[in-house]
């Protein structure tokens, strides 16, 4: 029991550090700088932000990692990509642009990502003040009942988080498939043998959340094998 207990304990660690690995060899692989780009990530991004019409939508530089918050309307990039001439720098800046143009078409995905957030960092903090309280209040009150009936409903409120990543997977896959790439392609951005390499770092970009809902998963069951 214990060696399957090892097993499944190393099949999950490579679920979540393989594809890790593989987005970082991705991103490399194609951030070399390329003279041949008439541009940075950061000035493509401000040209789509104009060519699509993005009123109020500003672009900054960033140490948080590539994202667009719909809050202050602000794709923020990592100096890498803001200030990159390669195609890493190019897929991801438009990838983020996607998620500006969900915005502003009011897609259901993103709203429904943004909600979902916003309950999130509330559920979390409530999360673990049920896992904090358990155990002093089992104590308490002397009842096993009371340990398991909290430490549930801290576990319901960290799914919240999980369906977090449930719903953001085919938001990102939109912004980088139905969005960036077509953008790039359709707009001769690249040529075409470079799209291969768009649709690789891209792809990677998606698989960074894959990674995350896994992560989540794994807390999320942690916890649950409390009330066994």
């Amino acid at each position: 029991m214990a060696l399957l207990g090892l097993l499944g304990l190393l099949v999950l660690a490579a679920a979540v550090l393989l594809p890790q690995m593989w987005v970082r060899r991705v991103m490399a692989r194609h951030g070399a700088a390329r003279a041949d780009f008439p541009g940075t990530g950061g000035e493509l991004a401000e040209h789509l932000i104009d060519r699509f019409g993005l009123d109020g939508v500003g672009v900054e530089t960033t140490d948080g990692g590539d994202h667009y918050d719909p809050e202050s309307r602000t794709v923020r990039l990592s100096a890498s990509t803001h200030g990159g001439a390669s195609l890493t720098a190019v897929a991801i800046a438009a990838h983020e642009v996607g998620h500006a143009i969900q915005h502003a078409r009011g897609e259901t995905g993103l709203r429904l990502r943004q909600a979902l957030v916003r309950l999130a960092r509330v559920s979390d903090r409530f999360a673990a003040l049920f896992f904090i309280a358990a155990p002093i209040l089992t104590v308490i009150v002397r009842s096993p009942g009371a340990f398991v009936g909290l430490a549930a409903i801290g576990i319901a409120l960290l799914s919240v988080r999980v369906l977090v990543h449930l719903v953001t997977l085919p938001v990102e896959y939109d912004a980088s498939f139905s969005k960036a790439l077509p953008i790039l392609k359709d707009g001769g951005y690249l040529r075409e043998k470079d799209l291969g390499g768009a649709r690789q770092v891209l792809k990677a970009a998606a698989l960074t959340y894959v990674a995350g809902a896994l992560v989540s998963l794994i807390d999320l069951a942690r916890w649950a094998r409390l009330l066994r």
